[in-house]
């Protein structure tokens, strides 16, 4: 990827994450990217295209980060658990704005089909370990989308927390948010 191309990437990436796609304008990126705009229409066609591209990306990349564990032929539910949430971790470390924008904009009207797919692949992928966890009578009765609103919502408020500096990112932090999560999740 050339850099200007991530530059502008980044930029998009921070701004997005803490105003917003309505919020964010092109001059904004074309500034924070230190490029001028119409770089930045070199690239992409629009602002649209801008942040569906960006939304595509961060959404694989979290969902690889989430199924590189499998790859290890885990056996336990509990050490499935905790690869997909080390790949939480993991993902949040390498990109640690991109949770927030994948939170603020996977409901966006301006998301295109294969934004809105590949947020449903991730969102399935979960959904199935958390509906075997169910019917392995790990995880509790509740509505998929109760339990991911839990596992990934509970997880985005910490980085959040993190982010803003109100809590120290640690060992034991993370050890203990790994485990209140599995807590909340499991019977």
């Amino acid at each position: 990827m050339p850099s200007k191309h991530q530059d502008i990437f980044s930029a998009s990436l921070l701004l997005f994450a803490e105003k917003g796609f309505d919020a964010t304008t092109i001059p904004m990126i074309a500034k924070t990217a230190n490029v001028g705009a119409g770089t930045i229409y070199r690239y992409f066609k629009s602002k649209d295209d801008l942040v569906n591209e960006l939304f595509q990306r961060y959404v694989s990349e979290f969902l690889t980060c989430i199924q590189n564990g499998f790859s290890n032929q885990t056996t336990g539910f509990r050490e499935r658990f905790h690869y997909i949430f080390n790949g939480m971790v993991k993902f949040r470390k390498n990109h640690p704005h991109a949770l927030s924008f994948i939170k603020k904009h996977s409901q966006g009207d301006f998301l295109t089909a294969e934004s809105r797919n590949r947020y449903k692949r991730l969102l399935d992928v979960i959904s199935v370990f958390l509906e075997e966890g169910k019917a392995e009578h790990m995880i509790r009765p509740l509505n998929k989308e109760v339990l991911i609103a839990i596992l990934i919502g509970g997880f985005m408020e910490v980085c959040e927390l993190i982010e803003n500096q109100q809590v120290e990112e640690t060992e034991t932090l993370l050890l203990g948010v790994e485990e209140s999560l599995w807590s909340a999740l499991s019977m």
